[in-house]
């Protein structure tokens, strides 16, 4: 297998943090600490994802304070273009090369499969970015921890609210990978909790399919209360834009995005995304903290675009991982990442982004999620004034109980 010259460049491309300079040599590169960005740069979830998680990496390594603590650390960035091989093969080279951590992973596919690496050479796994709930289930690690909000969080806050409003039919437009399918048995695990039922779906290629007319139509057939997009980035925003140019809404069909965001809203715009529901983990205006962290990062993001919950847990994970390497030591932390994981786990977290939490046995970050419904064009006051907060789901019951994900490695 060979990886693409797209890759290697991107696996060679590295972006110093803004206090290391040119890269450690010597001793001083046995105290550098090195976070590889492995993400979407240039595909269906770059915007949701993408250069704004490394933008926000940086921002931690510099709230974190590391000069000041005595910690060196290296922020590089590469390209996964959606693709398994292309994933894991620059995870082996990095891990090989030096690199401590991964960071952001937003593919499942490629993050379950770098749980697997990250265990074989003893790195840590900092995943902000991949939704499937398999991440601390069935495919969980003690190398990784799990930042961004899951498929099972997202079916019990947009799929409870809804069944529990009355939406008992449901069909499923899914995406043809691992998060898909892992989001599909989400929504009909809590559908049917609560009474209703999913009476179709269609699985599609990803990434090829950018026409989802024949699949709207199909679900139109069925009467459903909701037709679920079990997708993200490019294909839900088409799927939305495809739906109202059908006229879902006149025949009482809501769209609801099982996997949505904020940058979503922004690239259909509220004319065509109001009334969209949708949770995320935290939101740039959802409070005093949040709106502080999003002023620090003004001006410094891709296209001016203000963050949205991905990239503030692409923050989030990287800062309480600089803090475990403190705890530590940097030679411990470098040393085993299962180390600095479990230090990780045992540290209360705490940050502008997510307020406190913490990080439970499997893995799983645990803090509150929140539904939001896109404002109408009259509602919105400024700029990426888009959500409205509708409900909001505490954290000890957002996530799946640890007893029931079924996570090998704690039982052994």
């Amino acid at each position: 297998m060979q990886i693409t010259r797209r890759a290697a460049l991107g696996a060679a491309m590295a972006t110093a943090s803004g206090i290391g300079g040119a890269r450690a040599q010597g001793t001083a590169a046995a105290q550098t600490i090195r976070i590889g960005v492995l993400s979407d740069m240039s595909g269906p979830y770059r915007d949701i994802s993408g250069p704004n998680c490394v933008v926000t990496a940086r921002q931690a390594v510099q709230d974190f304070g590391a000069a000041a603590r005595g910690i060196n650390v290296e922020i590089i960035q590469a390209d996964h273009q959606n693709k398994a091989d292309v994933g894991v093969n620059i995870a082996r080279q990095w891990f090989d090369q030096g690199v401590d951590a991964i960071l952001e992973v937003n593919n499942s596919a490629i993050a379950l499969a770098i749980n697997n690496l990250a265990r074989e050479k003893n790195k840590a796994h900092l995943n902000s970015g991949g939704a499937s709930a398999d991440l601390t289930g069935s495919g969980c690690s003690p190398n990784m921890v799990h930042w961004t909000t899951d498929t099972w969080a997202n079916a019990q806050s947009t799929g409870g609210a809804l069944a529990k409003a009355g939406a008992t039919r449901w069909y499923c437009i899914t995406a043809d990978y691992a998060f898909g399918h892992s989001v599909q048995r989400e929504v009909t695990r809590v559908v049917q909790a609560n009474g209703g039922q999913v009476v179709g779906s269609s699985v599609y290629p990803f990434p090829q399919t950018t026409d989802f007319s024949s699949f709207l139509v199909t679900a139109a057939s069925l009467r459903p209360h909701v037709i679920a997009l079990c997708n993200a980035g490019t294909d839900m925003i088409n799927c939305v834009k495809q739906g109202q140019e059908f006229g879902l809404a006149g025949r009482n069909i809501r769209v609801a995005a099982m996997i949505g965001f904020m940058m979503d809203v922004h690239t259909l715009g509220l004319p065509s995304a109001q009334g969209l529901t949708l949770t995320e983990s935290t939101y740039w205006d959802l409070n005093d903290r949040t709106r502080a962290l999003a002023g620090r990062l003004k001006g410094k993001t891709a296209n001016n675009h203000q963050v949205n919950s991905v990239h503030l847990q692409a923050y989030s994970c990287a800062l309480h991982y600089l803090k475990a390497v403190e705890a530590i030591g940097v030679a411990r932390a470098k040393a085993s990442g299962l180390e600095a994981i479990e230090a990780m786990k045992r540290l209360p977290t705490d940050d502008d982004a997510f307020g406190p939490g913490l990080v439970r046995a499997d893995g799983r970050k645990i803090h509150p999620t929140y539904l939001f419904q896109a404002k109408a064009p009259a509602e919105s006051k400024g700029p990426w004034d888009y959500l409205k907060l509708v409900a909001t789901t505490p954290a000890e019951q957002a996530f799946r109980p640890i007893a029931d994900g079924g996570c090998a490695f704690l039982k052994t």
